[in-house]
């Protein structure tokens, strides 16, 4: 997956609460899918999916929206927290649906 080159700058690590404010009405809440054999890597994830045999890469803006795939914040809440990470003016949401809709194809996320 391919994403700006400023957003691999300087990062802050955002830590995620239980209690969610979910104010979002979009009803899509993208959860990883169980069975993946996941690497860190220096730039990102290495996943072995055991269950079809392939081997994907995600860099690291595609590392983190995979991470806040939990089944409980929707695209619109991972585009803010990308934000906050990223330290960038708006919520990059195409960018988030790009990458969700990538995710979902290659079978890492439902």
């Amino acid at each position: 997956m391919i994403f700006p080159q400023h957003w691999f700058g300087p990062r802050k690590e955002i830590y995620i609460l239980e209690t969610l404010n979910m104010e979002d009405p979009v009803s899509d809440r993208p959860k990883r899918v169980d069975g993946l054999n996941i690497n860190e890597v220096a730039d990102g994830y290495v996943i072995h999916d055991q269950k079809d045999d392939r081997v994907q890469y995600l860099n690291h803006t595609a590392t983190l929206v995979l991470e806040y795939c939990n089944g409980e914040m929707t695209a619109s809440k991972i585009a803010e927290l990308l934000q906050l990470a990223y330290e960038l003016s708006e919520p990059p949401i195409e960018e988030v649906t790009d990458c969700l809709t990538k995710l979902r194809s290659e079978g890492l996320i439902t």
